[in-house]
């Protein structure tokens, strides 16, 4: 088991594809428990052979086609409109954008990417820092895979057999809390160091045609999750109407793209989906491997020192999935230790679903740590801002995060309640 994960781990560090690391890692497990090799080949394709997987690709089509539609301009606008006029305006903006773009993109990346963009050139001309921008585009960006719809709770759905729905529903309060925990520590950063007021201006004459186009856009999260939620149709079909509803604004509503765009998000979405299918696969060769070797048994030997204690075993699988993001792609960190903790977590009385919103929440936190934090590159990038002074402005909002998730861990119902409201 310590050789797989070693080869695993240093091909990672040698700069090896994550898919491939994972897949090659897996395959020295397989080998060393002496199965035939051939069974590599099923498990390979066995782990992309769910029909969770069929909504995916319609979701990431859906996002790329509306942030072709110009929609991060009108986020911002409508979010400022909501939060511009306070000091501070501008860090509020940005909060407020990203909680409305999680709705759309469900992805930190996509996030970071599209309103780093904007946020990273505007809030240093009003006076903010360039790491001070920076840390609050980071802390904001991963809103994006905890609210639906969410990449996250369809891998998380795939390899639990939990209901998207169920998933999706309960990422609502969670993924608000986040927000809720980065606006507190922008307040109280105005309150202690005073923050400039927002320069972004919104006409008195634009408001109508803003509230018209918040609507608008709101349409997309809601005819998922309400159509999802009233059975009027599966989490695959949802991703295809998503997809409509999507290309109507963009085409005929806003008419901000044009067919060739169309076509381009088809590419993007193709290789996108093809990217992630292929990291699932590898996984799961990495999990079955380790699962031979005898981890699974590890894992449920330690249920007995939890009896009664549950919320120290899920503080405990915070903390484990705060170091996994720091070194794994998310998608993989789920693939590979969710179906290992899911045992113990329902052998403890555990709710599945308090716990994979612990487990996605605390993975989120991964994107923006290093030394692997994705979205920690990507704004460093955008930005040109130096890594210490970044995670040093950063690590009051990481805190508040973690704060959020220690109070899903010490209240259950704040995300279980909502999915079991709604049925």
């Amino acid at each position: 088991m310590i050789w797989v994960a070693v080869l695993s781990l240093g091909l990672l560090l040698s700069g090896v594809p994550i898919a491939f690391a994972l897949g090659l890692g897996g395959t020295l497990g397989v080998w060393l428990f002496g199965i035939p090799l051939p069974v590599i080949i099923t498990r390979f394709f066995s782990g992309v052979d769910s029909f969770v997987f069929i909504a995916m690709p319609f979701y990431i089509l859906a996002a790329e086609i509306m942030n072709r539609s110009d929609i991060t301009v009108r986020l911002i606008r409508i979010s400022s409109l909501l939060m511009g006029r306070f000091p501070g305006g501008t860090a509020y903006t940005n909060t407020g954008a990203s909680v409305l773009f999680a709705g759309i993109s469900g992805s930190a990346v996509a996030d970071a990417s599209a309103l780093g963009r904007f946020f990273m050139n505007v809030m240093p001309k009003e006076g903010y820092t360039k790491e001070y921008s920076a840390a609050v585009t980071a802390a904001t960006a991963i809103i994006g895979p905890i609210i639906p719809p969410s990449g996250l709770a369809i891998i998380m759905a795939a390899v639990t057999g939990l209901s998207i729905v169920d998933l999706f529903v309960a990422g609502i309060i969670p993924g608000l809390m986040m927000g809720g925990a980065c606006i507190v520590m922008i307040w109280i950063r105005s309150l202690t160091s005073g923050l400039p007021q927002s320069r972004i201006v919104v006409e008195q004459s634009q408001i109508p045609r803003l509230v018209i186009e918040g609507v608008l856009v709101g349409i997309l999260p809601v005819v998922i999750v309400g159509g999802m939620v009233v059975g009027a149709f599966t989490a695959t079909e949802g991703g295809g109407i998503a997809v409509f509803v999507a290309a109507v604004l963009g085409l005929v509503v806003f008419r901000s793209i044009s067919l060739k765009d169309l076509w381009d998000s088809l590419i993007v979405a193709a290789r996108v989906t093809a990217t992630v299918y292929l990291l699932v696969a590898a996984a799961s060769i990495l999990s079955y491997a380790l699962n031979l070797l005898g981890i699974s048994s590890l894992v449920t030997s330690l249920a007995p020192y939890f009896e009664g204690t549950p919320t120290l075993f899920l503080v405990g699988v915070m903390l484990l999935m705060l170091v996994l993001g720091m070194f794994l792609d998310i998608g993989a960190a789920l693939i590979i230790f969710v179906p290992l903790l899911m045992p113990t977590i329902t052998h403890l009385g555990i709710d599945p679903i308090q716990a994979a919103m612990v487990i996605i929440l605390t993975l989120a936190i991964g994107l923006i740590t290093p030394p692997v934090g994705v979205v920690l590159f990507i704004l460093m990038k955008i930005g040109d801002v130096p890594m210490m002074p970044f995670i040093r402005e950063l690590l009051p909002f990481l805190a508040a995060e973690l704060c959020a998730v220690l109070l899903l861990i010490f209240f259950p119902s704040l995300s279980t309640w909502l999915p079991h409201v709604l049925g």
